[in-house]
């Protein structure tokens, strides 16, 4: 699914690949099977992105998903937290990578969504659905989080669970609510807390589970498709 690829490579940390990219993006956009609505959404978001710097657009991206765990994008984080679980979590997934003739090529953890996604995309329609569908309970409260802080990332999370299908039921007003009840953790003073809390080691896993910085990491495992900027932190034989 071209669709999934596309979102993976604008949901992961926008860099100079990317800004050189945008019209093959956006025709790639219009080339996907994707409702006229979706494809909007889609360009709306992508025109909001680009209309800054690409430097203003990597500070806002490092603000909202680098900071605290609320909006982490390593799907464990949200699952199972820093129990003992995540590890065997990490493991399992790494196998299902594997069984699907796809190997890891970037120093990403296997949870990373825009990862997850491009996994997904070299999956037939129905398994790909299903795997959004396993996910559509974080999906929705990353998507609902964003909403509550006004950020134009909540439509690409709104887009995926709306990919999902209607099998998925989401209690979005209860969501609500119990979302604009919670504590920021990305706060000054709540970032001082977990310093004071937990010795930080910054060469090894970090409360986020050892997401370091993006800047050189990201720009190092990209690599352009002849119609789209494709992720490419995964390689191997797609299907």
């Amino acid at each position: 699914m071209t669709t999934l690829t596309i979102i993976a490579r604008l949901m992961d940390y926008p860099d100079e690949a990317l800004w050189q990219h945008q019209e093959a993006l956006r025709c790639a956009v219009e080339e996907c099977s994707l409702s006229e609505r979706h494809k909007q959404l889609l360009h709306a978001f992508m025109g909001q992105l680009f209309a800054g710097s690409l430097l203003a657009a990597q500070a806002q991206y490092c603000a909202l998903f680098d900071r605290g765990c609320a909006l982490s994008l390593l799907l464990f984080e949200h699952v199972h937290g820093d129990s003992r679980a995540r590890g065997q979590a990490m493991v399992d997934l790494l196998n299902q990578y594997q069984r699907a003739g796809l190997t890891l090529d970037s120093r990403e953890l296997p949870d990373y969504l825009p990862l997850y996604l491009e996994y997904l995309a070299s999956l037939d329609s129905h398994e790909a659905r299903q795997g959004l569908v396993d996910i559509a309970p974080i999906l929705a409260l990353l998507a609902t989080r964003l909403d509550e802080r006004g950020s134009g990332y909540a439509a690409l999370f709104t887009l995926l669970g709306e990919l999902a299908g209607d099998t998925v039921d989401v209690d979005y007003d209860a969501l609500r609510q119990k979302v604009r009840q919670e504590s920021r953790d990305d706060t000054p003073e709540a970032l001082d807390k977990v310093w004071e809390e937990e010795q930080v080691s910054f060469m090894s896993e970090a409360n986020c589970g050892g997401n370091e910085s993006h800047g050189p990491r990201h720009q190092q495992n990209e690599r352009v498709h002849p119609q789209y900027v494709h992720v490419g932190m995964l390689t191997g034989e797609q299907k």
